[in-house]
């Protein structure tokens, strides 16, 4: 069985294999007990569409760079998880990232010129193979279960959600409303010692206000703006993560950047 082709695989996944009914004809799904995939990762990849569903729980900034990606922040430090406990489950009743929701599963190409994405799987998960329980992924004909198919859709769905995610990211680029973020949180404790959190982006609302009337009223009827207000409100959750992490013992020695 073949990998797919990873030059660099993305978050979460260290191998991939194409699902097919040849080589998994006989293959189960059994339950995943835990997130410890999830557990050392502070940002997880966000969506537009999940903007108002996230921004009750977590902030919602950007990433560094040329080409700027929405992420949701369970932690403010690298490696920190506020949400996950010893035994690797999320503590709260907490909104979970289309993102995380997908592994181990993902649509990708087989080949770099290839124009179709194929339904591959993380081998390394351990809960995918020749085991006595859990949903089959093919049937007697060698066709997709419902089960199967049900990824299937999602998966296609997460693929359409990122292209109208990256829709939303050209369209603030392009109105030039993105600035470098920096947020700096004081311990009550310690006053003389703010713990300043930079490398992330954030739209500045100075200008916001300055876009044009027509421009707003465009970016309303297409529903980006309550998307921008969902990101600025969210924000105002950054305190509630660093006491998060407070209450947890995992403030770093030293104050430290968001990567």
């Amino acid at each position: 069985m073949a990998s797919a082709p990873q030059p660099q695989l993305p978050l979460f996944y260290k191998d991939l294999l194409p699902l097919n009914s040849r080589d998994h004809a006989d293959w189960k799904v059994g339950t995943m007990e835990d997130a410890a995939f999830l557990a050392q990762t502070h940002a997880v990849p966000l969506t537009s569409d999940e903007f108002i569903d996230a921004q009750r729980h977590f902030p919602i900034v950007f990433t560094a760079g040329d080409n700027p990606l929405p992420i949701a922040l369970f932690g403010l430090n690298e490696g920190v998880n506020t949400f996950m406990g010893d035994d690797n489950k999320l503590t709260s009743a907490v909104y979970v990232p289309a993102y995380v929701r997908r592994y181990p599963f993902m649509l990708a190409k087989l080949r770099p010129e290839a124009e179709d994405l194929s339904l591959c799987f993380d081998p390394t998960v351990g809960i995918i193979g020749k085991r006595d329980e859990g949903l089959a992924l093919f049937n007697d004909k060698a066709e997709p279960t419902e089960y199967t198919q049900g990824v299937l859709e999602f998966c296609r769905r997460f693929e359409e959600s990122g292209q109208r995610t990256k829709a939303f990211m050209d369209e603030l680029q392009k109105l030039d409303v993105l600035m470098d973020g920096e947020i700096s949180i004081t311990r009550n404790d310690q006053p003389e010692k703010p713990f300043v959190y930079r490398g992330f982006r954030m739209v500045d609302e100075n200008k916001l206000r300055e876009l044009p009337l027509d421009t707003l009223d465009a970016l309303n009827k297409n529903g980006m703006l309550i998307l921008i207000h969902a990101h600025l409100f969210s924000l105002n959750l950054m305190r509630t993560l660093f006491e998060r992490q407070i209450a947890l013992g995992k403030m770093p020695v030293a104050p430290a950047a968001v990567n």
